[in-house]
């Protein structure tokens, strides 16, 4: 079974969901992902194409997004328009009625670091949980577009990055900051040791 429609792609019904699996093929915007400018810049949509399969309540969700988001480069800081494909891998299970998924305060050490290994194992294993007889979507993948941003984003490989001097960016050619010659290191040198005797003079 396939779903194309905005709506029913973020929000797919678990009585949709079997074991036979479910297609959801289709785009989504920045806003409907609730992507802020701070978060991620999209000039565009984002293709998705996700497939999910519902095993005793347990649904698996594997699939593909792709686009283009604007990042900006570490050494230049041009902005710059970065392809963006991954893979993506989450399983939904069904939200404990019992105790809050996290409590807001541990008093005990002990209970502190069992929080903070069960946070650990949900994140390694990419587990979320659903209430009611919908999926929401929209979170998984907007955290997916977020961690999918490089540590260092460069607009490319060979990028001259900004002059240290005057600014100017290096990928645009030289600037005059480099024609000018550079201080010879013997002057720097003896510079340093005047003012070292200055000091032991006095």
């Amino acid at each position: 079974m396939q779903v194309g429609a905005t709506m029913e792609l973020l929000r797919p019904l678990l009585a949709d969901i079997t074991a036979d699996g479910l297609s959801l093929v289709g785009e989504v915007t920045a806003e409907e992902l609730g992507l802020t400018e701070e978060d991620a810049v999209l000039p565009g949509p984002l293709a998705v194409s996700l497939d999910l399969t519902n095993i005793e309540g347990l649904v698996a969700v594997t699939g593909v997004l792709e686009g283009t988001i604007v990042r900006e480069c570490v050494r230049c800081l041009k902005e710059y328009e970065d392809p963006l494909a991954f893979s993506v891998r989450a399983a939904f299970i069904q939200e404990p009625k019992s105790a809050p998924r996290h409590p807001k305060r541990v008093d005990s050490r002990k209970g502190r670091a069992e929080v903070v290994e069960a946070e650990s194992e949900e994140e390694s294993d990419d587990q979320y949980h659903y209430q009611g007889n919908q999926l929401e979507l929209a979170p998984m993948l907007r955290e997916h577009v977020i961690l999918s941003a490089p540590m260092q984003p460069l607009c490319s490989d060979d990028c001259e990055g900004l002059c240290a001097q005057c600014g100017k960016n290096l990928n645009e050619g030289p600037c005059q900051c480099a024609e000018e010659p550079t201080i010879p290191t013997f002057r720097v040198v003896q510079s340093i040791k005047h003012k070292t005797g200055g000091s032991s003079a006095s």
